[in-house]
């Protein structure tokens, strides 16, 4: 008798075989964006979580806002909040150091080996993965390592025989991004220490309170330093003896903590809980599994999906209380979060998460109902419950206004129109020149263009979320609102420009000129902000006198030289020309081509960038992470999507990277093929939706989120004409 496999075995062993990772947080590299300006985040932690453990490094310069630089393998400890990809520092809060022997309790320098804390850490003995981080420091002997839950910690530190060893709890740990305000630390059992630091930065008033479990009794608690911001746990260890410490946060208070260390993290089964970390990890990542493209672009692609559930981080204890945007404490029955970069995140990140993540995203946007309800207007940039007002315009509003017209489930509407007209309605930060000129004039306010144009994108998302609530009278004025731009256009010159209060247009004029310090643009010049209007391209292609202009003006954008003034923010890199992919600004300008009739120009573009400004590399982001928003552009490009219109519910395709893309969405799986390009004369001859050619240039949300499969074909190119 043959044996023979059936027709139905072998087809099931060859799709076996073209299966994505099963275990797809091999394919993330937590150090790629760890160079250059990336700032991501390297440590442990799990999606979305409240806990960021990791450590942190002596320099507090710019490219180390995450705590962490791949050029730099100085550590003063390991702390329990930190940011990823932000252009500015702070957190680094509660930071533990093992050590052996005496040390001085400051942060010290590296100048002198024998200050402060710090210690070399052996970059050969690191580990770095979702859920886990390992390195030896030199100093000491210590090998550290590390994982985490949501809102806990748990260490292990495997320490060298001596009679002086010991965790030190450093509460003052703020350099130059934050200062201690407040803090407390106690021993209130054998191996139980509890406390708190409170401190000013750029979160202003920020509260973390902690609870922290030994493994072993600790032998005595003495303090040391400033105003006694230092704790030393004393206790003498074997050779090779392996001391855990659990750590637990909360917003809101002492009690919050230790309810948490007992619920969330109860035992010491560190390889356990590792293997929990990655599992969870593992579940987040599977919610888009792709197949095909190169090892180093699966890489890059996982692991950029790893870094857009960075944040934003959960804020409420398991109780459900959290502390508000006045600083007072409130309860929800849904989670709280906070970490809310969003002239970044509107962009990408936000419309991303909510196609594989609509349940977080209605906590999201829940959440920032919350703020507005707190602090009368919505979120710019909220950190730790206080409200930063980093970056201009009202970021939160495309997003609240995207979740309406999405009808993403969770949200009350009418609330969330409601914290839009609340925020419209304020005054500051150049709302009331608005009202008076119809335009925010440059010599009555700095970055006049950013903030004008930022504001007339959001009424543009505005006036969608009314029309589709049936609010007519207020979709025509946020309608309205959203032409403001057309003033500040200078048809001469083919730029947005700054206008003062009499209406002139400021003299000397370069377009290449950009100032981080006193300026009409944000991190930007002329050649970048001219197209910040992605939520009416028709309206400003006649700005330009018809599409042929403006797809003209557009082509010499990628022409110009890649230079900048002296004074320009190191924000503004990535270039191409004068196109800055390593600043958000610049983030939806490729699709215009699409927008514009001319895909092809998009599809060459975006494979441009995703080829050249992104790799698996530590240099391997071409800009500040931002929170996940240079991430979730790769992402988007790369399955062929991207929602350039604020709240339009529409995503406009381009060429996908990979052969086939599975999403995980509402109505099962959305997949996304695209067979190998037979070669490069071959261009794409139709597109289909569920089998049925498709003739639009973008796809709708509801499309996606219903499940289905978007397929693309080649033509026959090659043959004779």
């Amino acid at each position: 008798m043959k044996h023979m496999l059936s027709t139905g075995a072998l087809l099931l062993i060859l799709a076996s075989c073209q299966q994505p990772h099963t275990s797809l947080t091999s394919l993330v590299d937590p150090h790629i964006g760890s160079a250059g300006h990336g700032h991501v985040f390297v440590g442990a932690n799990v999606p979305f979580g409240m806990v960021q453990v990791g450590p942190t490094s002596v320099p507090q310069e710019w490219d180390w806002c995450s705590g962490y630089h791949a050029s730099d393998s100085t550590v003063i400890g390991f702390s329990h909040t930190h940011l990823s990809g932000t252009g500015i520092g702070d957190l680094f809060d509660i930071t533990v150091m093992p050590v052996t022997g005496s040390v001085t309790y400051e942060r010290g320098n590296t100048e002198d080996a024998t200050s402060g804390l710090w210690s070399y850490a052996d970059r050969s003995k690191e580990v770095a993965r979702p859920g886990y981080y390992a390195v030896a420091l030199e100093r000491y002997n210590i090998f550290a390592e590390m994982t985490a839950t949501q809102r806990t910690a748990l260490h292990r530190y495997t320490f060298p025989e001596s009679n002086a060893s010991a965790l030190i709890f450093d509460l003052e740990n703020g350099g130059c991004w934050d200062r201690t305000t407040e803090a407390h630390i106690s021993l209130d059992a054998d191996s139980l220490i509890t406390g708190w630091r409170h401190s000013r930065g750029w979160a202003n008033r920020q509260k973390v309170f902690f609870a922290a479990e030994c493994s072993r009794p600790i032998d005595s608690l003495t303090y040391h330093g400033r105003d006694s911001l230092y704790a030393r746990l004393h206790f003498a260890t074997k050779a090779n003896e392996k001391v855990m410490l659990k750590v637990a946060l909360s917003a809101v208070s002492i009690e919050g903590a230790k309810a948490t260390l007992q619920t969330e993290n109860p035992d010491w089964d560190f390889e356990a809980l590792v293997h929990k970390a990655e599992a969870e990890w593992n579940k987040e990542l599977q919610c888009i599994q792709v197949v095909g493209g190169t090892e180093q672009e699966r890489r890059t692609f996982y692991t950029a999906l790893y870094h857009t559930m960075m944040a934003p981080a959960l804020f409420s204890d398991p109780s459900g209380d959290y502390r508000g945007a006045r600083g007072d404490i409130h309860h929800s029955d849904t989670p709280i979060y906070t970490t809310f970069s969003l002239w970044d995140t509107y962009r990408a990140k936000m419309p991303l998460l909510s196609i594989i993540a609509p349940e977080r995203m209605s906590h999201f946007v829940n959440s920032m109902l919350n703020i507005c309800d707190q602090q009368q207007k919505l979120p710019v940039w909220h950190l730790w419950g206080c409200e930063t007002n980093c970056m201009v315009g009202n970021p939160a509003i495309p997003v609240v206004a995207d979740a309406i017209v999405k009808k993403i489930k969770g949200i009350d509407y009418e609330r969330a129109f409601q914290a839009i007209e609340t925020t419209t309605a304020g005054d500051g930060f150049g709302r009331d020149l608005r009202r008076k000129y119809g335009y925010i004039p440059c010599n009555l306010y700095k970055e006049s263009v950013a903030y004008e144009l930022e504001y007339a994108l959001a009424d543009g998302a505005a006036a969608r979320a009314a029309e589709a609530l049936g609010k007519t009278d207020a979709a025509l004025r946020y309608h309205e609102g959203s032409q403001s731009y057309r003033h500040l256009f200078d048809s001469v010159s083919g730029f947005m420009r700054g206008k003062d209060s009499e209406g002139h247009f400021r003299e000397p004029f370069d377009p290449l000129h950009a100032s981080h310090r006193n300026d009409d643009y944000c991190e930007g010049n002329a050649w970048q902000y001219t197209w910040l209007v992605p939520h009416d391209v028709e309206g400003l292609a006649a700005c330009f006198g018809g599409k042929e202009r403006m797809l003209s003006k557009l082509d010499s954008l990628f022409l110009q030289p890649s230079q900048l003034s002296k004074e320009a923010s190191p924000d503004i890199s990535g270039m191409i020309g004068q196109y800055a992919h390593g600043n958000e600004p610049s983030h939806h300008i490729l699709y215009m081509y699409a927008m514009l009739g001319r895909p092809e120009r998009t599809n060459e573009l975006v494979h441009q960038v995703l080829n050249t400004l992104y790799d698996d590399t530590p240099e391997g982001l071409c800009g500040n992470e931002d929170v996940g928003q240079m991430s979730a552009w790769y992402i988007l490009a790369a399955l062929g999507l991207y929602e350039v219109e604020p709240a339009s519910a529409r995503y406009w395709i381009s060429q996908p990277l990979f052969e086939r893309a599975t999403i995980q969405v509402e109505g099962g799986s959305f997949v996304i093929e695209c067979p190998k390009r037979p070669s490069p004369q071959h261009q794409i001859k139709c597109i289909r939706l569920n089998g049925v050619p498709y003739s639009l240039p973008y796809l709708k949300y509801e499309d996606i989120v219903k499940g289905g499969t978007l397929r693309f074909e080649w033509d026959e190119a090659g043959e004779e004409e």
